[in-house]
């Protein structure tokens, strides 16, 4: 009987490549080069020997929603930023008395939200003395139980964050509401695109908007068609989260 760790390399690798297929006919659809997106392999509630048997397969990047689990699978396994060659994405919102650890062991911050939380990432980034690129999110679905900047308010704080020289926010990120047919939040996604478009960040040198960090498992070939430039998939990846 195979190992289980044959077993999850075997089942992801399948899922790898079925993904693959729908990002190439994405942008394909887009007129894009499917080597301008991004796979964060979300491996939240999973442990890290699920993570390994997906780097076994080809994936590098992978992103957690939790300080704390991020924190204990990049102690472990180190990322980029600590001499590694995996990159460790936090993509959940973040709490400003866990900034030291995401500053010290994450690669990629995708929920900056708040001049609070910036100021924090800010002075502690600073004492590590590095440079910690950021995704500011934006609440692009209106729901109150989602994080994020409001919209009207999120070109003047980027402006804000043109004092700063430890943190670095290389685009935008938005979830989207959950939905079954992705069609229905595919304004949502032109939203986003549209801020980003939209800021001229030419006399900021604390932000380069090169990115989009938006889509799902549920709805990311419609973000492809936006411009999603980092794609954030769990399910598709590693199945269900009883695996």
């Amino acid at each position: 009987m195979p190992e289980a760790s044959t077993i999850q390399s075997a089942d992801i690798k399948e899922r790898l490549a079925t993904v693959r297929q729908r990002v190439e006919a994405a942008c394909e659809r887009a007129g894009r080069s499917a080597d301008d997106v991004h796979l964060i392999a979300i491996s939240k509630t999973f442990p890290l020997a699920v993570s390994k048997a997906a780097y076994d397969v080809g994936l590098k990047d992978f992103g957690e929603n939790r300080a704390g689990d991020l924190t204990e699978k990049a102690k472990a396994w180190p990322g980029e930023h600590l001499g590694g060659d995996i990159r460790w994405h936090m993509v959940g919102h973040l709490q400003r008395n866990k900034a030291k650890d995401i500053v010290e062991h994450a690669d990629v911050f995708h929920a900056l939200d708040s001049p609070r939380l910036a100021k924090e990432l800010e002075k502690r980034a600073g004492r590590e003395g590095r440079v910690l690129r950021c995704f500011a999110q934006v609440n692009i679905s209106g729901e109150d139980s989602k994080y994020g900047l409001n919209p009207e308010k999120t070109h003047a704080f980027l402006d804000s964050l043109a004092k700063f020289s430890h943190i670095h926010v290389v685009g935008l990120m938005g979830m989207a509401s959950f939905v079954e047919d992705p069609e229905d939040v595919r304004h949502q996604f032109q939203l986003l695109r549209g801020l980003r478009d939209r800021y001229d960040d030419s006399q900021n040198t604390s932000v380069d908007l090169d990115f989009l960090s938006m889509g799902m498992s549920n709805d990311f070939e419609v973000a492809i068609e936006e411009g999603a430039t980092h794609i954030r998939l769990g399910t598709a990846i590693f199945g269900p989260r009883d695996y």
